[in-house]
């Protein structure tokens, strides 16, 4: 074969192993997806379960990326400690290591059938499950179709002589060997890819051990470069994680250089060359993971000093939306849905601040109020670019579901918030401005429905995450309180504009206009999420109407 179609095909070879991995992932992803976070979320109390989930969870998404930006979700939205993500980091490390300890051996044979079989459960069947660990297998099939076209292309270029040039150029000089693997794995985004070349270089004799060992340390940091450079978030909470994987790695590599050679004599005698190099990566990974198991709280206080907690500098701007995790849907719905929470929780000091403003009389809680809506509007706008910049055809029915759910949720609380400040707000200020006090029961009364819009917010803000029917249905039902009390005050404003006081009728329309405020503010936060929840349970009517008789 041509040298030049030889290196083209060895390229198409690495590309159809990287969507391979690609198909198998999202496989996983959508079929079991939220149990894998359940899994994770649950196992992350302690450093020794979360080191074993994260192998088997590597294992199961073929790909260690996957795994550490679900570890970064957790860490970064303060849910899990830096200690036990750590150890899932380790753990990750580890599980990418025995892939490449199954793939080093011949499986090639396997390919047809897993494709095949593949191919049936996702053509023929209507369960979602099935179809989803179909399209799982076609993509370990092809991983393993692209390995056998690695090595037969190799294999037929092995006596070409710009090929034994090219190698030999890099066997001697091994600081470009390290440098070439790093750039590989980092370009790629895959540590698997690379030590699966390098495997298959070394089993032809194209490789001496030494070398081989010597890139395969070369694509071990490569991988743990790509999460730092490619953390979009600037919480320190979120850069920690892949900065002490990267900082572990790196004091690994400079303790496995010095052994390099006597691992390769070892290795070398009592293994051919593919299991030798499989065998130094999976024992470097595992090594370095057993020493620094317990050294993960220096570790981890020496991160918080390098990286302490900061405020935000500016309250609009997006905490949790991590431009890396959207080919992880799994983890961009997380962090969607944990912004989406900052929402309630500015428009719940809105509402603090005007129940504030009307109790004390102070314009200046109004301004500041005000001030609140930017932050929303500005959230809103990140949270649906960056759902709208997911691809909708990697996402399950479940993940679209959510996706959609997480619009209507954002959408609905920062239309509440635009209701504070061009209605409510105004109508504040104008009581204000013209000395109309209500009279004390009315004061008491808007202090009550504020207090109680705060409840149903916090309610709202709960069954966003628990997608409970019961407080579904009791945070509907919340809609009769304020109707009610609007009927009263118009029944009240008509009765004071029948005696002709003047002062007492200007005092009761605002009156009823901050009551009318206080309805949509809550029907908004009704919509927001009871709604979805009951529309999918079949709770809820199309119409307020009655049937024609």
């Amino acid at each position: 074969m041509d040298f030049t179609l030889a290196v083209l095909g060895l390229a198409g070879a690495i590309a159809l192993f990287l969507w391979g991995t690609h198909m198998a992932q999202t496989g996983v992803q959508r079929a079991l997806g939220p149990r894998l976070r359940r899994v994770l979320g649950l196992t992350l109390s302690n450093r020794v379960k979360a080191f074993f989930a994260g192998i088997g969870l590597t294992l199961l998404l073929q790909s260690s990326t996957a795994t550490g930006l679900m570890a970064t979700s957790f860490t970064a939205a303060g849910m899990v400690d830096l200690l036990p993500a750590m150890a899932v980091m380790l753990g990750a490390n580890v599980g990418t290591a025995l892939i490449v300890q199954v793939l080093s051996f011949d499986v090639a044979a396997a390919s047809p059938v897993l494709i095949l079989g593949g191919f049936l459960m996702f053509r023929r069947t209507a369960n979602t499950l099935v179809h989803d660990l179909g399209r799982a297998l076609i993509g370990l099939g092809l991983m393993l179709l692209a390995l056998h076209q690695m090595l037969a292309i190799l294999g037929s270029v092995e006596d070409a002589s710009a090929f034994r040039a090219a190698i030999a150029i890099i066997a001697a000089v091994p600081a470009l060997d390290f440098v070439l693997a790093a750039i590989a794995a980092w370009g790629v985004h895959s540590s698997v890819a690379v030590v699966l070349l390098i495997i298959s270089l070394a089993s032809r004799g194209a490789l001496p051990l030494d070398v081989a060992f010597i890139a395969v340390l070369g694509a071990n940091l490569g991988t743990a470069i790509n999460p730092l450079l490619e953390a979009t978030t600037p919480t320190p909470e979120a850069r920690r994680l892949p900065l002490g994987n990267l900082v572990n790695r790196v004091v690994g590599i400079g303790i496995a250089l010095l052994l390099v050679a006597p691992a390769a004599r070892w290795l070398g005698s009592a293994l051919n060359p593919a299991q030798a190099v499989a065998a130094f990566h999976f024992a470097f990974n595992l090594v370095l993971a057993l020493l620094m198991l317990p050294l993960l709280r220096p570790a981890g206080a020496l991160l918080r000093r390098l990286l302490p907690d900061q405020p935000a500098v500016n309250p609009a701007a997006p905490l949790y939306l991590d431009l890396s995790a959207r080919e992880t849907p799994l983890v961009a719905l997380g962090g969607a849905a944990r912004e989406a929470l900052r929402l309630a929780d500015v428009l719940e000091q809105m509402l603090h601040g005007a129940r504030d403003a009307l109790a004390r009389s102070d314009r200046r809680l109004i301004e500041e109020t005000r001030s609140r809506d930017d932050v929303l509007d500005g959230l809103n706008t990140a949270i649906k670019t960056y759902l709208t910049s997911i691809d909708a055809d990697a996402l399950a029915e479940d993940d679209q579901r959510r996706l959609n759910q997480i619009l209507v949720f954002s959408m609905n609380i920062e239309q509440a918030g635009d209701v504070i400040d061009r209605n409510l707000l105004p109508h504040v200020s104008k009581r204000l401005k013209r000395g109309l006090v209500g009279n004390d029961g009315g004061d008491a009364e808007l202090t009550a429905l504020m207090d109680r819009l705060v409840v149903n917010l916090r309610t709202a803000a709960s069954l966003f995450m628990t997608d409970d029917a019961r407080v579904a249905r009791h945070l509907a039902e919340e809609k009769v309180t304020f109707r009610r009390a609007e009927h009263e005050a118009v029944s009240a404003h008509f009765d004071v504009m029948r005696k002709d006081r003047v002062s007492h009728s200007m005092s009761s329309a605002i009156h009823l206009d901050l009551l009318r405020d206080m309805k949509l503010i809550n029907s908004l936060i009704v919509a927001a999420a009871a709604y979805p929840v009951l529309d999918r349970a079949g709770e809820l009517l199309p119409t307020r109407l009655a049937a024609p008789s």
